[in-house]
Parts: C-alpha cells; structure tokens; sequence
C-alpha cells in the first residue's frame, strides 16, 4: 500500500491534493503537511457545514452561553484563502469516481485528485424507538444541533438527556445553565462508565444532583411521545417524563457511507495501515472515520498522532508510522476535575489503592499489579494525573513509593531522594 511517488517541477502543474470533510483531523492533518511542504499540493477542501474548521470539543460552552461560535473557530476562512486552500463550505461531497480520480460535491462541483484524504468524521446513534424523528428531538454533534437547543430552550421548559457519558452530561449541564429543568436517563447503572469506576461515578453524579440536575439510571427509553412534537419519554417500566426537547447521547460510529460507496475497504471504519493509507494507495484516511488494526477512536490525542502520520506521508517527508498507545482522559465535567488512564477497573491479579478526602471533594484510586501502577481514577485533584500516567507507560517500578503513591509526585520524589 505504498502510494507512487510525487514529484514536482517548476514546468508542471502541483499535484492536487482533496480533503473531504472539514473538520478538527482533516484540518490538522493540512497543518501537519504545510507545515513540511507548504507549496507541495494544490489544496481543495469540502466540508457538509458552512463555516471554517471550528473546535468541536467547545460546543458544550457554546451551548451553556459561556463561548460564541466565533470563539470556538479554528480556521477562519480567511486562513485557507492566505493559505491558497479552496474551500467549499456547506457543500459536502456525494460521489467519488476512483478510476477518474474525481470528485463530486452536492451543488455538483466536480474536482480531480492526485491524492485524497478521508477525514468525514462519525456521525450520531439515534435510538430508532417510536417518535425519534419527531420536532424537539436532537443530537449533540454540530453548531447547528446547538443553536437550534438554544433555541428551542427559550420557549420549553422540560429537556431529556437520553445517555449519560461525557456528551450527555455537557448537554444536560448547557441546558441547566440555559433554565430548563433538565432529567438525564442513563442505560447504565453508573455514570460515564467508560471513563470512571463505580465510587467515582457517584461523587459526580452527587455532585451534579447539588447543581439541579435529575438522574434516572438503569432505564430503558422504549418511546418518545407525541403528535406534532415531542412532550415525554416513556420507559420500559412505564414512567413517563415530561419533555419538551430530547438530546440523544448515546455514542458515534465512523461515518463511511461516501467510502463504502467509492468501493474503498470498511469494516466498522475505513481500513487503514501505519501510514493512514487505504487499500488505494491514492487515498488516505484519518480521525473518528478509520479504523486501524482493528480500533476505531474517539480522542483527541490518538487523531492529532494520525494527523502527524498522515501530514508526513503525503508530503514525501521520512517513515513515520503511527502507533496506538495508551491513553489518558482529562476531563473538566461541569466544573468537576476528572482524570481516567490506563486499566482502571482491575481484576483478580490486581491490588487498589484508595484515598478519600470527602470534605476535600477528592477521591484517587490506583490500580496496581506487581509493583507497577496499570490504572489510575482521580476525581476532584488532578494535578498529579500525567505523572501516573506516565509510570503506567512506562511500566515503572514502584515498589519503593508505595506508601507515598497517592499523595502525588511532590511527596514520591522528596522521598526518593
């Protein structure tokens, strides 16, 4: 899979590099290649919404009213003019003709490629229960998903949040802060289960039952009822809560239809190998759409390493190949400190350790197996996270901190010395 090589004269046009999808890993992966080899490529760029790159992880202020849209703005559109990039905003691509080399945009803009570059993001899980299509009933993905919350949250009063990881309690905490009475129902018994364990899960859901939120766990959404607008949501046993808007939460998957469609290999993402390349080796791939080795991400951290792969590669510049490693949550929830790493659940090999500080608001758990730390959950101090993270990468030996451990780097290194 290894793509022919480019080369340029001062006689012959660039080679023309297409990137479908303008967000936070397309556009990272722009900067990682202009970084190297500004003048390599002519570059044009096809995004389904109309507006620059803008930093999806920030919705969540944007819907609380603590940051505007323009705040929130990586790229402006100026930034791909200076950078003689075209830009084609709220005009998404809808065909490829691999064989051309062509693409095909929704207003019908047809571009040709020497290289492209997948980068089309994931897309929402609706629960296909009775009434999800109906008025009032949202998803958390985009600026306009926000705005029209905002929206809608100057008439309504009553909002369900349907899932209860990190998207579902940003949402339920924006819309608090925007004077709905808000109700989060969870599937699962413990929220944000992926990132904490069970003690961790229930200092913050306290903690965001203090601030006005209503928690209903362990419950099963079966309807959305209503005529001509959402006004509850049924669950299994038959509760009804009363709901003028719902937000589903309840996870992503990689959004591959256009690559299926191009005849390019998925399986649950667009496959990749350590160079972010597809089976055609014109074509290219990164963020929440691949799939590497059979993992599909989510983080920040893995995408912004498959940007620099990715960047590196099509300007022709080394070997570089991207690794999967570790990864590390850092998470402010609703003014909540939360820091996740590593293997933080244990098993039967493993030993924990625990300090509570409840007048504190802090709660750590470490999570060792021989002498060496493979799971940390910290709530409410986090300084000391990327130092546990960094002995579980490094699989360090800490049998001679072990009484120290908790009480963080400061303390282990003093005595270390």
């Amino acid at each position: 899979m290894n793509a022919p090589a480019i080369r340029v004269s001062d006689s012959r046009p660039r080679p023309r590099l297409v990137v479908v999808g303008n967000g936070m890993a397309g556009m990272r992966t722009v900067e990682e290649l202009l970084e190297l080899a500004p003048q390599l490529y002519d570059i044009t760029v096809f995004g389904a919404e109309p507006y620059g790159n803008y930093n999806r992880i920030l919705l969540s202020p944007v819907l609380a009213g603590e940051k505007s849209v323009d705040d929130i703005v990586i790229h402006s559109r100026d930034w791909y003019a200076a950078k003689g990039i075209k830009l084609h905003a709220g005009d998404p691509v809808v065909a490829i003709d691999r064989g051309r080399r062509v693409v095909r945009s929704q207003s019908g803009v047809e571009a040709s490629y020497d290289r492209l570059l997948f980068a089309t993001g994931s897309k929402p899980l609706l629960i296909p229960v009775p009434g999800h299509t109906l008025p009032g009933v949202f998803s958390f993905r985009d600026i306009k998903d926000v705005e029209s919350m905002i929206a809608a949250a100057r008439d309504h009063r009553h909002a369900v949040i349907i899932g209860g990881g990190l998207l579902g309690l940003e949402a339920a905490n924006g819309l608090l802060r925007q004077g709905m009475s808000v109700t989060v129902v969870h599937l699962i018994d413990s929220l944000m289960e992926r990132q904490l364990d069970k003690s961790a899960s229930v200092l913050l859901q306290k903690a965001l039952e203090r601030k006005g939120l209503r928690f209903l766990l362990n419950a099963r959404t079966t309807e959305i009822v209503g005529s001509e607008r959402v006004t509850a949501v049924r669950l299994d046993d038959g509760t009804e809560i009363a709901a003028d808007l719902v937000v589903m939460t309840v996870g992503v998957r990689p959004n591959i239809e256009l690559a299926q469609q191009a005849g390019l290999h998925c399986q649950r993402g667009i496959v990749v190998d350590d160079t972010l390349q597809t089976y055609d080796p014109r074509v290219y791939a990164v963020g929440e759409c691949v799939q590497h080795r059979m993992a599909t991400f989510g983080l920040v951290a893995p995408i912004w390493d498959q940007a620099r792969v990715c960047g590196a590669h099509l300007a022709g510049a080394g070997h570089r190949r991207y690794v999967q490693r570790a990864t590390a949550t850092r998470l402010k929830v609703t003014g909540v400190d939360l820091y996740s790493a590593g293997d933080f659940l244990g098993g039967p090999s493993t030993e924990d350790l625990l300090l509570r500080d409840p007048r504190r608001g802090v709660y750590k758990r470490l999570v060792l197996e021989r002498d060496r730390v493979i799971g940390a959950v910290l709530y409410g101090d986090v300084k000391d996270g990327a130092w546990y993270f960094e002995l579980i990468q490094n699989r360090a030996d800490i049998s001679q901190l072990r009484s120290q451990l908790l009480f963080g780097k400061a303390l282990c290194e003093g005595q270390a010395v």
